[in-house]
C-alpha cells in the first residue's frame, strides 16, 4: 500500500466537524477531498431552480446522469458550478439544507451520485466525507473514521456557521431541523447513517478541530506503519 492509493473516509451527522476536518487533513496530507454534501446540495438547488422536484424514477435518473456540476476546493473558498452556473453561496442556505435532506432520501439521487463518487475514488488517493462513505461508497477504504458530537454541540456549531455567513437563524430552529435530519439519516432504508464496523469513532464534542485532525493522523500512522513515511513527513 502506498500514499498514492489511500482512501480515507470521514462520515458523521451534520455539525460533527467532518467537513472542516476533511479539508484540513487533505491539505496536510496533500490529497484531494470529496465533499459529498456539496454534491447533494447542488442537486437540490438545480432541481428547485428548474422546478423539477417532482421528478422520479427513470426520468429523474436520466436527468441526473446528464447533469454537469463541478466542485473545486473545500471550505470557505470552495466553488461549485451546476450546468455552468456558479452557485457556491446559494447552496449554503438553510433552505437548501432542508431541500438537500429531502433529496438525499430519493433512491434515484443516491444511486446516480454514488456512481459519480465511486468514479472519483477510482482515480487515486482521496479523502471522502459524507454519511455513507465508509459503509456504501468506499467499503474497501484503508482508513475509516466516524465523527459524532452531542446534538446541542452540533446545533451550536451550525448556528454559528450560518450566522457568520450573515443568515438570520435561531438556535432552537437549527437544533430542531438537525434533530429531524438525524432521524431521516438514521432511519432511511437506503444507505442509513451509521459507523462502518471497522471505522474509528471519535466524539468531537469537547475536541478542537486541530485535536481531531491530530487524532486521525496518529491513527493513520499507527495502522499503516511502516509504509506511511509520506504522511509522517508532511
Amino acid at each position: 500500500m502506498t500514499h498514492q492509493n489511500f482512501i480515507i473516509t470521514i462520515d458523521g451527522p451534520a455539525g460533527s466537524g467532518k467537513s472542516t476536518v476533511a479539508r484540513l487533513l487533505a491539505g496536510q496530507l496533500g490529497l484531494d477531498c470529496l465533499d459529498t454534501g456539496a454534491m447533494y446540495r447542488a442537486v437540490a438547488w438545480i432541481l428547485h431552480k428548474q422546478k423539477k422536484e417532482n421528478l422520479s424514477g427513470e426520468a429523474l435518473i436520466r436527468y441526473l446522469k446528464n447533469l454537469e456540476f463541478v466542485i473545486e476546493g473545500n471550505g470557505p473558498g470552495q466553488k461549485v458550478w451546476v450546468q455552468g452556473m456558479e452557485v457556491s453561496q446559494e447552496i449554503r442556505t438553510s433552505e437548501i439544507s432542508r431541500l438537500a435532506s429531502a433529496v438525499s432520501l430519493k433512491p434515484e439521487v443516491r444511486l446516480v451520485l454514488a456512481e459519480k463518487q465511486k468514479a472519483l475514488g477510482s482515480r487515486g488517493a482521496l479523502i471522502a466525507e459524507g454519511r455513507d462513505m465508509g459503509t456504501v461508497i468506499f467499503p474497501q477504504a484503508e482508513f475509516k473514521f466516524f465523527l459524532n458530537a452531542s446534538l446541542d454541540v452540533r446545533a451550536r456549531r451550525r448556528y454559528e456557521e450560518l450566522t457568520e455567513r450573515g443568515q438570520k437563524v435561531y438556535l432552537e430552529e437549527v437544533k430542531r431541523e438537525m434533530e429531524i435530519r438525524d432521524r431521516q439519516d438514521q432511519e432511511r432504508t437506503l444507505s442509513p447513517l451509521y459507523p462502518a464496523p471497522d471505522a474509528w469513532v471519535i466524539d468531537t464534542s469537547h475536541l478542537s478541530i486541530e485535536e481531531v485532525v491530530q487524532s486521525i493522523r496518529f491513527r493513520i500512522n499507527e495502522k499503516a506503519k511502516p509504509s506511511t513515511d509520506d504522511f509522517q513527513s508532511v
